[in-house]
């Protein structure tokens, strides 16, 4: 019974609409009316700026690290290191369900790539610090978030069952499965990167600007 009131405070962090937030706070707008309607760090980017951006990505990220963290509150978790992984993943599903489908805000949320890997970030840090890298290198290259967010996805698999050769079964299906989760959410952006149509985060505009002063 315990366990199932943690899930359910892990959904309610999840539930915490960011971006809808931030939106409101210093622009009187609802972020989801704008850019791609998700109510998630990349369409914040697009939409608000990095500033802004950064912030809701941040945030996000923490809703699932202090999802996950609410294992602490169970003293029987402290102790068992497999029990405490498979509830700590269940705790991080609940917040990043709790991000997709907020009740804080008519259950239309963003696509928990932010959320997930702060949940990542928690259970794994290694492997999650290994994701970021990928993420920070593909957006500093291309400055797509989708494409950045789709190949660090596809880079958590990776390490959970070749890097680093993780032996607990449930920790395998659930790195395969996330991989899978995020390349199915992203199809519209896949769509729009293969057409040349997916919009660049505006970031890194001086860099921009220095390469096209060199070609001119």
């Amino acid at each position: 019974m315990k366990e199932i009131l943690l899930i359910i405070g892990a959904y309610f962090i999840g539930s915490i609409p960011t971006a809808l937030i931030v939106s409101r706070k210093f622009f009187n707008i609802d972020i989801r009316d704008y850019g791609s309607g998700n109510m998630g760090a990349t369409n914040t980017f697009r939409v608000l700026g990095s500033r802004f951006g950064t912030i809701v990505m941040i945030a996000d990220m923490l809703k699932g690290i202090a999802a996950v963290a609410l294992f602490n509150l169970l003293p029987y978790y402290l102790h068992n290191e497999l029990e405490r992984t498979n509830f700590m993943i269940g705790l991080g599903l609940a917040a990043v369900t709790g991000h997709i489908f907020p009740i804080w805000a008519q259950f239309r949320g963003g696509k928990g790539v932010a959320t997930l890997f702060g949940m990542v970030l928690a259970i794994q840090p290694v492997v999650a610090v290994c994701c970021v890298g990928v993420f920070i290198s593909v957006l500093y290259v291309t400055r797509y978030i989708s494409l950045s967010s789709i190949l660090a996805g596809v880079a958590l698999p990776i390490c959970v069952l070749w890097i680093y050769n993780e032996k607990e079964v449930f920790y395998r299906v659930f790195a395969v499965a996330v991989a899978g989760l995020i390349v199915l959410t992203h199809q519209k952006n896949i769509s729009r990167l293969l057409k040349g149509h997916e919009s660049r985060v505006p970031i890194l505009k001086h860099r921009d600007k220095r390469k096209l002063r060199r070609k001119s």
